[in-house]
């Protein structure tokens, strides 16, 4: 079965980032494709140490192994789609999925890239400022590992938890998206590109 992983870089559990990937993967959901959400935002998630343990080591792990980003990396390598979400802090993406995305690219890069061909996007909660700047800390992630990134990224506006479904055009993207990366999941199902 095609499964995407959804992982949400808000400390807010139920938050605006929470509502946008919920309504994205609820659209890939009715195409009868599984989802699942790690909720990794407002944990305890350490910093790359530069250690380059992963390059001595080459086994699909980062060395630091008491936090959610090993559980993330092997659930990103088994799905098929990935989506990550964050809202925007200080014109960014939050510390956990910035600690996330360092450790994981160099996990990565150190096991022949096994994130390649898979399909991805982002989603962005935002007040005011800097939903293009986290979008891109996020995307840059994904096109370093050569996924597939169909379209645009998903960005909603709202300060409030829940102000994001007030937003018509930002919540019409979200589903936009779910419709078309399962379109495209099922599609390179179908017809796999080459390795």
């Amino acid at each position: 079965m095609t499964k995407v992983l959804a992982i949400n870089g808000s400390p807010r559990k139920d938050g605006n980032t929470s509502v946008l990937i919920r309504t994205i993967l609820a659209e890939m959901e009715k195409k009868g494709i599984e989802t699942e959400t790690i909720q990794i935002g407002g944990k305890k998630v350490h910093g790359c140490l530069a250690c380059m343990k992963c390059f001595e080591n080459r086994d699909g792990k980062c060395v630091i192994d008491d936090d959610i980003v090993n559980l993330c990396i092997r659930k990103m390598r088994e799905a098929d789609g990935i989506i990550l979400g964050s809202p925007v802090y200080f014109l960014d993406i939050t510390a956990e999925m910035k600690a996330l995305i360092d450790r994981a690219g160099f996990v990565s890069y150190a096991n022949g890239h096994p994130l390649k061909h898979k399909v991805g996007n982002v989603t962005v909660a935002v007040r005011r400022a800097g939903a293009s700047r986290t979008a891109d800390s996020m995307l840059h992630f994904l096109l370093a590992n050569d996924m597939i990134v169909p379209g645009l990224p998903v960005i909603g506006i709202g300060r409030d938890i829940g102000d994001v479904e007030k937003d018509e055009e930002g919540m019409d993207r979200a589903r936009h998206l779910g419709k078309t990366m399962a379109q495209l999941l099922k599609h390179f199902i179908r017809h796999p590109l080459p390795a």
